[in-house]
């Protein structure tokens, strides 16, 4: 009899220990992820509605109840054979082996750790978090909000503003309504990055606004330096080192602070390295702000009434694309500065391709948005973006006056200012360039649509430029953005390829005798010949062959 009652006994304990675990685990679990408590707007189970006005229910105590992070994703899981890049073209298997709240490195410098941030929060201003996607990961889109919300004094985080931009399912983002501090929109039609932000900063409560991609990961402290540039300077738009996570693996990469924004003439955003200069200043202060010329543009921290001054986006941009171009060159030329803050890291899945479609083509819509900028900030420099973007010119782009006006209004400086004191990196290409077109007997010379690695070939002359302006550089290459004409070798009948140019490849370097029409290769006999439609070849020069005899037409 004893001998059983200690049994039982010894049973009851065991159940009590595990119990206790169990309940201590999931208490643990929601003080770690407090981004997963429902909020105060859901109605919980055996709570009582309020059904004569003015009549106050009965008092209920309201346990936290939490998010189902499982259930919603495992909604769209993948199933062992799915393929793993196909939906989002990074790996959303790898993505969702994470937990929401899955901790990363803090890379910061070691100065931004000793920073008393905790002071500093009664006196910065609140902010609302602006998030758009299409068709995301939802276990991306969930472990961004999860690290806003985590990784945030509460104080200063007045709300994140879901907008979902006509996503397949839309509980994608209703979904997640019931988080705290979650506000969802969604729009009855795709309109892209670029209105949708617009109409979330509409909505915004807080007094400044940031927006972030729906596939990033905020590392500790990351707000906090971030709003107290804007509280300094409203004029300041404000961005954070933005780490890497690989797209593979899911690995968390903390980034160079020696890197600042950049672009190419083809208005093609890029990091440049900082200066010799700023690498001195940052010597002397490692985690002072970094004038960059242009920011990368999925993350950034502004004031919601600066927002608004300066003109808001180009909302007669589409999708994606040109953007954050176009918002750098205002702020720099309008009277504010762009800075990245050192102490603030967001991690973000860099692509090497959209993962959803663009109406009409990415090409076109790229090409549609930076002409748009270009028309409006670039003045004569232009010539320049034609110059390495020849397929803009025929790109329909809307009307730019209201653009043009505002750049009045504000009393904008010129292009010429901004690279002189914001950019002067930034090289003009050899000004004694000529573009145009090469005609020969059998057409235009032609990029046909392809790319470096791929024969030139000819095509009927339409004489709009596009595919068949070439730029006839000082030193004799012949360019097409950032490809030449390129003979495999200096022989009689080697291919004539598009390769990407190359200072040290003799075999991209043309004479062009307009009074014969020849296209010699410089240091040989052969010329470019037409005689072999596609490909090109070049064959020994013969003065008055109709296959060699070429006419150049400026572009106008």
């Amino acid at each position: 009899m004893k001998r059983n009652c200690r049994i039982l006994v010894s049973l009851v304990l065991i159940w009590t220990f595990a119990v206790s675990v169990y309940v201590f685990s999931k208490t643990k679990n929601v003080e770690q992820n407090t981004a997963l408590i429902l909020n105060n707007r859901q109605k919980f189970p055996g709570e009582p509605s309020v059904k004569e006005p003015g009549a106050k229910p009965p008092t209920v105590i309201r346990q936290q109840a939490v998010f189902d992070e499982k259930a919603y994703i495992d909604k769209y899981r993948l199933s062992p054979n799915d393929d793993a890049y196909k939906s989002n073209k990074f790996n959303q298997r790898a993505s969702e082996k994470l937990e929401s709240n899955r901790a990363v490195p803090d890379v910061r410098h070691s100065n931004c750790r000793s920073m008393d941030y905790e002071s500093m929060v009664p006196s910065l201003p609140k902010t609302s978090v602006i998030i758009t996607f299409h068709n995301e990961a939802r276990s991306a889109l969930l472990r961004t909000i999860v690290s806003v919300v985590n990784r945030s004094p509460p104080e200063l985080l007045e709300e994140i503003i879901l907008v979902d931009d006509f996503s397949n399912d839309p509980e994608d983002a209703q979904a997640l309504a019931v988080l705290d501090k979650v506000v969802v929109l969604r729009n009855d039609k795709r309109e892209g990055l670029i209105r949708s932000r617009v109409k979330g900063a509409a909505t915004a409560k807080a007094p400044v606004l940031t927006f972030l991609d729906s596939h990033c990961e905020c590392n500790v402290n990351w707000l906090e330096p971030l709003l107290q540039k804007v509280h300094e300077n409203r004029k300041s738009v404000v961005s954070p080192i933005i780490d890497v996570i690989n797209m593979d693996n899911f690995n968390y990469l903390g980034a160079s602070s020696n890197l600042k924004g950049g672009f190419e003439w083809n208005l093609v955003f890029k990091w440049d390295q900082l200066s010799e200069k700023d690498k001195q200043e940052k010597a002397r202060d490692p985690i002072s702000p970094i004038r960059t010329p242009v920011i990368a543009g999925g993350l950034f921290t502004i004031d919601k009434s600066y927002f608004n001054e300066i003109g808001k986006y180009d909302t007669s941009m589409d999708i994606w694309g040109g953007e954050n171009l176009e918002i750098s060159f205002r702020v720099w030329m309008c009277g504010g500065e762009l800075v990245i803050i050192p102490c603030s890291r967001v991690g973000h899945v860099f692509r090497k391709q959209h993962p959803y479609t663009f109406p009409g083509g990415s090409g076109n819509v790229f090409a549609r948005n930076t002409r748009r900028a270009a028309e409006v900030w670039l003045g004569d420099h232009k010539k320049y973006y034609f110059g390495a973007s020849p397929a803009a010119r025929n790109v329909p782009y809307g009307d730019v006056n209201s653009r043009l006006a505002l750049k009045e209004r504000l009393q904008c400086k010129s292009f010429d200012w901004y690279l002189q004191e914001v950019y002067p990196e930034l090289k003009l290409p050899d000004q004694t360039a000529s573009f145009g077109s090469f005609e020969t007997i059998s057409g235009c010379l032609d990029v046909l649509g392809r790319t470096s690695g791929q024969p030139a070939g000819i095509y009927p002359c339409h004489y709009q430029g596009a595919n068949q302006e070439w730029q006839i550089v000082q030193d004799g290459k012949l360019k097409h953005g950032d490809v030449c004409i390129t003979a495999l070798v200096a022989e009689h009948g080697s291919q004539v390829m598009l390769n990407s140019c190359n200072k040290h490849v003799p075999n991209q370097l043309w004479q062009f005798e307009e009074a014969s029409g020849l296209l010699k290769l410089k240091g040989s006999n052969v010329c470019l010949d037409s005689s072999n439609h596609d490909p090109l070849t070049v064959n020994i020069c013969v003065a008055g062959s109709s296959g060699q005899k070429w006419k150049f037409s400026p572009t106008s």
